[in-house]
This record gives structure tokens, C-alpha cells and sequence, in this order.
């Protein structure tokens, strides 16, 4: 028995020495350029396989939005697929006087139901049905999904994009000798955008609003955490948007944020896998190049102020209990974030993890039980997630999580779980990295929030943390002051209880 130990033990040791090693080596090569007019380009060679993948970051997302376009980088990352000037249509010249007559007449429907009485308006009536009838001419000269069909066609996987509150992604993987294609139909779309079937999109967008948030509890209770949990800050709404905001965005409003956020000297290109860079800088500059700059966008300058006391929030739904709590944290490059990244795997990193051993194996009082503080690129909140199991109740559950956080307080994590967590996320950060996607992404993902660089120190800084460090942050952050709660509530069997409580 003890050999057999002594065998476990030897083999841990290896394979943390080779992962160690590999962890302490990686440093990604990444070669960049910027254009005159700002664009940032930045290079990985991978030649295993002859495929390259491309991103491109625009260093926009809710964060930098207001009240009243809520919403509109999301709505934006819908249009950027509805086509140019030559991609997505059959006849842009015939195209474009609708388009014109199009805001005109949205302009005076507005107009027209601002005045009230919009049953027998007869005007309002009227311009509906002149709009309705230039998309439908409209309609007869859109080349629907052109420029997806076409990547398809070429090999493209991965197509796609994402909406945060610090940025917008655009994901394409390509064979690399179609890497010119590529070139060729983004720069016309960061030129040449043309906001066609607007007013349609916005619709499909209050209706993805409508499916993920207001009749999904999870999205709901979400909502209103970070409602609750920032008075000051932009992070306080969704990235998709509120529906007023959404319902009542124009064309002619948001064109000037497009202008200004989704600009050259606001984007990064990033192109990794089977590439020759010099190549690469050579074709960027080509397609690219003569893309105008605007004038750099303003700073989010607000910070959120200190919270001084705890914050709780009840959202009444049909459905099963779920919790959530937030503790403000700060921003990436902050070196207490690091330690938040070994916290959340010790608390919720697989089945070993101390709330899922605690809450769902041994006390049986919860479903699902999650923790989580990414890096963001300003001060963001540590969350915890867990649905109840019945007949335990969601205060139950936050009290069991509160222990657990005294325990991280009070007892330092011991050397061999620290260890283990410390593994896993050097293996997982590695494992993450092997693919040309992989990389990209995370090239694209801290270039937008810090700096890609950030990926080069990241193993040896969550190595270096130590339980002291964990402690330390514990105390400082999980405090009642420094936390907002949000609980579903089953509206129905609320109601039953007050009534059955009421007749007894």
C-alpha cells in the first residue's frame, strides 16, 4: 500500500514538473503592426495546419453606451452581417434612395404618434403604409446572409460574433489561402456598412431580449443583480439593452456612436495559424490602409463608489428559487485578480470543489452551486450562482455559502488542495491555447480588456499565489458591506403560503 501511494505521489510530481515547465516556457511569439490609421494588427505563426484564424476586436460593448441606446453595440454586431455596398445586395443604386425615404418616414411616424390619438390618425396610417411599402421594395433587392453564404462556401468555420460590455468580437476560421477573401470583404464591411433591414433587426433583437431575459428567471434575476450592484458605473445595464431603449432606437441616432466606436484606431485585428507575418502586414495594409480614423472615442471615467452596506433585491417569477450574490472586485491588472481566479476554481472548479462537495454532496441543499471573477476592464463583481434543492430554501443555501467564505477567511488552504487548484488552471489555461482558435480568442479576449501580454505572465503570477494571499482577499472583498443579493421568488407559491398562513 505504501508503494502504491509512493507511485501516486511520483507521477503527480512529473506531470505537474512537465506542465510546470511547458507553463514557465509559454511565451507567445505575437508579432505586431499598426496602420497609420490605428488599426492594430497582431500575428501568431502556427504551421501545423494550413487553416489561419482571424478576429477582429472593436474595443466597444454596453460599457461605453448610454441611457437611451442601450443596446446599441449588440444591435451593431447584428447589422455588421446585413451586408456593403456590394455584399448583400442586388442593386445598391436602386437601394439607396429607399434607404433615405426609409428614415424619412420613420422620422415622421415618430412625429405623427408623439401627437397622440394614433387610432384615428389617418396621416400616421397613411406613412405606415408607405413604409411598409419601400421594404417591401426593399426586401426584393436584399441578397439575404450574402456575405456568410459566401465565407461557407469558402470553408469557413467558427463564423461567428459576441457582444460583451468591454468589446465586440467578430470569429472566422478560414483555409489559409483563402486569408485574401477574408481581407478583402471585412475591409469593405468596416467601410462600408450599410445599415439595411435596421428597423427589422431591432425587432429580432427585442424578441432575443424577450426569449433570454424577461421569460428566463436566470436572465431576469441577472439583470437586476447588476441593476442593484452598480448605482454609477455602465456595467449596470445589459449588454443587450433595455427594451425601451431598444424599442425606440433610429438609424440616424446611432449611426454617429457607429462612427465614432466601430473606427479603425478602435479596432485589432488578430491572425494566427499557417501565415507568412510580413505577408500578412503586407495584404492588412492593402485592404485596410485607406480606411479612415476618427477621433479617438471618450474614456468610461466613471468609477463606481464604495458600497457601504448590503443590498438586497427579490424578483417575483414562476419558477424555482435561484440565488445570486455579487461582491464587488477591481479591475484586471489588479494583482488581487489573480487570486480571485484560484478562489473561484477552489470553490466551483468540478466536483472536488468545495461548494459542489459541500452543498450539493454532503448537505444535499442545492442543485447547482457556482462561483466566478473573470478579469474585465474595470471594476466587476465575484458571483455566486446556486439553485436550491427542495425543500431547502435559497436563504439556507446563502448561509451555507457565507461558511464556506468564513473558511477561506479563517483556515489557509493547505498546500496539497492549493497545489491541485493550481494545476488545473495551468493545464486548463495550456489546454486552451493548443488550437489556432484557441489562441486567438485569447489573444483577442485580454488585448481588448489589458493587453494580449497579459497572457504571457498569467501562469507564473496564479502560481505565485499563496494561502495568505487568499485569506487576505477574502477578508478584504467578502464582506456583508461589500455584497448585493438577488433572489428568484416563486411568485405563485408566495401568494399560497401568505394565504394558507393567513386562514391558519
Amino acid at each position: 500500500m505504501k508503494k502504491f501511494r509512493i507511485k501516486i505521489v511520483v507521477i503527480s510530481v512529473i506531470l505537474f514538473f512537465c506542465v510546470n515547465t511547458f507553463g514557465q516556457k509559454l511565451k507567445l511569439d505575437v508579432r505586431e503592426h499598426t496602420l497609420d490609421n490605428g488599426i492594430k494588427l497582431l500575428m501568431l505563426e502556427k504551421h501545423d495546419v494550413p487553416i489561419v484564424s482571424l478576429r477582429i476586436v472593436y474595443k466597444v460593448g454596453s460599457v461605453n453606451e448610454h441611457p437611451g441606446i442601450t443596446g446599441a453595440s449588440h444591435l451593431f454586431e447584428h447589422m455588421m452581417f446585413k451586408g456593403t455596398e456590394i455584399f448583400g445586395t442586388k442593386d445598391y443604386d436602386s437601394e439607396k434612395p429607399l434607404l433615405v425615404k426609409e428614415e424619412e418616414l420613420v422620422s415622421d411616424i415618430t412625429v405623427e404618434k408623439s401627437r397622440g390619438n394614433e387610432t384615428d390618425n389617418e396621416n400616421l396610417k397613411r406613412l405606415q403604409e408607405e413604409l411598409e411599402a419601400v421594404w417591401k421594395e426593399q426586401k426584393d433587392l436584399i441578397v439575404k446572409d450574402e456575405m456568410w453564404s459566401i465565407y461557407l462556401k469558402n470553408g469557413a468555420t467558427g463564423l461567428n460574433a459576441s457582444t460583451g460590455n468591454d468589446a465586440t468580437y467578430y470569429y472566422c476560421n478560414l483555409p489559409a489561402n483563402r486569408l485574401e477573401l477574408w481581407a478583402f470583404m471585412e475591409s469593405d464591411r468596416m467601410k462600408n456598412l450599410v445599415l439595411r433591414e435596421f428597423y427589422s433587426e431591432r425587432d429580432v433583437v427585442m424578441e432575443e431580449r424577450r426569449m433570454r431575459t424577461e421569460n428566463s428567471p436566470f436572465g431576469l434575476l441577472i439583470e437586476q443583480l447588476n441593476a442593484a450592484t452598480f448605482t454609477a458605473h455602465p456595467y449596470s445595464w445589459p449588454v443587450i439593452g433595455w427594451m425601451s431603449d431598444i424599442k425606440n432606437m433610429k438609424k440616424a441616432e446611432v449611426t454617429k456612436y457607429f462612427e465614432q466606436y466601430y473606427s479603425p484606431n478602435n479596432a485589432v485585428i488578430v491572425v494566427v495559424g499557417d501565415i507568412n507575418p510580413d505577408e500578412v502586414v503586407t495584404l492588412i495594409e492593402k485592404y485596410f490602409g485607406d480606411i479612415q480614423r476618427q477621433p479617438p472615442p471618450p474614456e468610461v471615467t466613471t468609477v463606481e463608489p464604495e458600497q457601504r452596506g448590503e443590498r438586497r433585491v427579490y424578483v417575483e417569477y414562476d419558477a424555482n428559487p435561484v440565488l445570486a450574490i455579487a461582491y464587488h472586485k477591481p479591475a484586471v491588472g489588479h494583482p488581487d485578480q489573480y487570486v480571485f481566479d484560484v478562489i473561484s476554481a477552489i470553490l466551483s472548479n468540478g466536483r472536488t470543489s468545495r461548494l459542489y462537495k459541500s452543498l450539493i454532496e454532503e448537505k444535499r441543499m442545492a442543485v447547482m452551486a457556482h462561483a466566478y471573477g473573470g478579469p474585465s476592464k474595470y471594476a466587476d463583481t465575484f458571483i455566486f450562482f446556486s439553485s436550491p434543492r427542495h425543500p431547502h430554501t435559497a436563504e439556507e443555501v446563502e448561509a451555507a455559502i457565507y461558511e464556506e467564505l468564513e473558511k477561506l477567511k479563517t483556515t489557509p488552504v493547505t498546500d496539497r488542495e492549493l497545489q491541485k487548484i493550481k494545476n488545473q488552471l495551468e493545464a486548463g489555461f495550456i489546454r486552451s491555447l493548443e488550437s489556432a482558435s484557441g489562441l486567438a480568442s485569447e489573444i483577442s479576449s485580454y488585448e481588448s480588456i489589458s493587453g494580449w501580454r497579459y497572457i504571457n505572465t498569467l501562469v507564473e503570477k496564479t502560481v505565485a499565489v499563496t494561502p495568505e494571499d487568499i485569506m487576505r482577499v477574502a477578508n478584504k472583498y467578502f464582506t456583508k458591506t461589500n455584497r448585493t443579493v438577488a433572489i428568484i421568488v416563486n411568485k405563485k407559491k408566495g401568494k399560497e403560503a401568505a394565504h394558507e398562513n393567513k386562514g391558519s
